[in-house]
């Protein structure tokens, strides 16, 4: 699985934690947000949610591990694009839920309320571990697997109706937004990587036409 780490301003001293809680799963892992380094552009949760919902549609990640201090701003954030299946998780019971019940695609992690002195490197490293098992989509308890599978099937359908595509959000957001996340250390590249398709197309032209 290509798993794309995005962090924000507010918890980019938590990147290494997410990293390294995600050592040894045989994942391929992005770092493609904040990573706590010296003159490092700023990301508010707004750019990182962009970011996230832009390389899910692009299919250039298969999931999103994101989050903010408390994780809800990032999560309400990502909601508001297409494509994409966020849940908040504080706890391994909820990661490991989410991922048979709900199945989604990205996951918003509470980085500095609650985190601690000590013991929060270890509750990201066991979400994380409940979160990516063999066993996504299966139903929890096993007797809802149908039910949950239906209404995840339809939630995915009332997503894409709720929402205005992927392309035309790009042209209707704020610039400022748009282009601070865009410029992003690592992004132009990852954008290069994704499959090509018109929201690609669309992305790469913006680049060329402001000069990135």
């Amino acid at each position: 699985m290509r798993i794309a780490v995005i962090n924000e301003g507010s918890t980019k001293h938590r990147n290494r934690d997410v990293l390294k809680a995600l050592e040894g799963m045989g994942h391929e892992v992005w770092n493609l947000g904040m990573k706590d380094q010296e003159g490092e552009p700023d990301l508010s949760y707004l750019e990182t949610a962009f970011l996230s919902a832009l390389m899910l549609n692009l299919g250039a990640v298969d999931f999103v591990v994101g989050g903010c201090g408390t994780g809800q701003g990032y999560m309400n954030a990502v909601l508001q694009f297409p494509g994409t299946a966020c849940g908040l998780l504080m706890d391994p019971t909820e990661a490991f839920l989410f991922s048979q019940v709900n199945a989604g695609n990205c996951v918003s992690l509470p980085l500095n309320k609650g985190y601690g002195g000590i013991g929060g490197d270890i509750n990201v490293k066991y979400i994380l571990e409940k979160l990516f098992n063999d066993t996504c989509g299966q139903g929890y308890p096993k007797h809802r697997r149908e039910v949950q599978v239906n209404a995840r099937k339809k939630l995915e359908k009332l997503s894409l109706k709720a929402h205005r595509p992927m392309e035309e959000i790009m042209e209707l957001m704020d610039e400022d937004t748009r282009l601070k996340a865009l410029d992003f250390p690592g992004i132009r590249e990852a954008v290069s990587r994704a499959p090509e398709s018109s929201l690609k197309q669309q992305v790469m032209r913006i680049y060329t036409e402001k000069g990135r």
